[in-house]
């Protein structure tokens, strides 16, 4: 975690995400395989592990867009389709170019404004937030991936949710678009917000995050504090990345 940066940690609350057992089959394939763990309020945990390794099944098993073969998937104690006005409390943003490429920025958040009965002017709020203000009446099929990104976490925002679960959020952004979305998540979390983030980028990852969950072929490596797992900044989170996985493919 970033020297300086507050966070409001709410020690005695029920945990904010909780996966307790959870396995998820595809016919013979197992994606998923008795994983769990818990994120507590104000905290930003780094969600990791090697291509296939089962990472967005459980994004959505959590989110509520698959069922568990076996176990439980809950945010905020409950299942997520038992949230009321889920938009409110827990915003997602999972696959960057999930827009009509034919609608503007603008319209975009509009119609997932209305969908998720949220009040209009938050759109105009996300959108200088993730700073596409400019870019808000030009067609989506014109973004860079970069400007995808940042419409998708505009969206994932627009509720002003307690939790963000974010695939790969960094994918297209420059070196200003990621110093950027970590100062974001910094000042997310420092309200006392939590952060779910899945990415490949260990070097950045290691930047933001203060805990880190690893999996492997559907499987839990390690869930624990960054400084545990790196030994306290000694070691580098990609060394302690591969040698978990190395050794899980041994």
């Amino acid at each position: 975690m970033a020297a300086g940066v507050a966070r409001v940690r709410v020690p005695c609350m029920p945990p904010v995400v909780q996966a307790v057992g959870l396995a998820k089959h595809f016919g013979d394939v197992v994606a998923v395989d008795d994983v769990s763990f818990e994120l507590r309020a104000g905290t930003i945990t780094g969600f990791l592990g090697p291509n296939g390794a089962g990472k967005t099944t459980v994004l959505r098993l959590l989110l509520g867009l698959a069922a568990p073969t076996r176990g439980q998937a809950l945010v905020f104690g409950r299942c997520f389709a038992e949230l009321a006005r889920p938009a409110t409390r827990v915003g997602a943003a999972l696959e960057a170019a999930d827009v009509h490429p034919g609608r503007t920025g603008r319209d975009h958040l509009r119609v997932l404004a209305c969908a998720g009965a949220i009040a209009e002017d938050r759109v105009a709020e996300v959108l200088e937030r993730v700073d596409l203000g400019r870019a808000a009446d030009r067609r989506a099929a014109g973004y860079s991936l970069g400007m995808r990104q940042r419409l998708a976490l505009a969206a994932a925002l627009l509720g002003d949710p307690e939790l963000l679960i974010l695939d790969e959020p960094a994918n297209g952004l420059d070196p200003e678009g990621m110093r950027w979305l970590r100062d974001l998540l910094h000042a997310f979390a420092g309200e006392g917000r939590t952060v779910l983030l899945s990415s490949h980028h260990l070097a950045e990852i290691e930047q933001v995050v203060d805990h880190v969950i690893v999996i492997d072929r559907g499987r839990l490596l390690a869930a624990a504090p960054l400084d545990e797992l790196t030994h306290h900044g000694s070691d580098a989170l990609e060394d302690a990345f591969l040698q978990l996985t190395g050794e899980h493919d041994a």
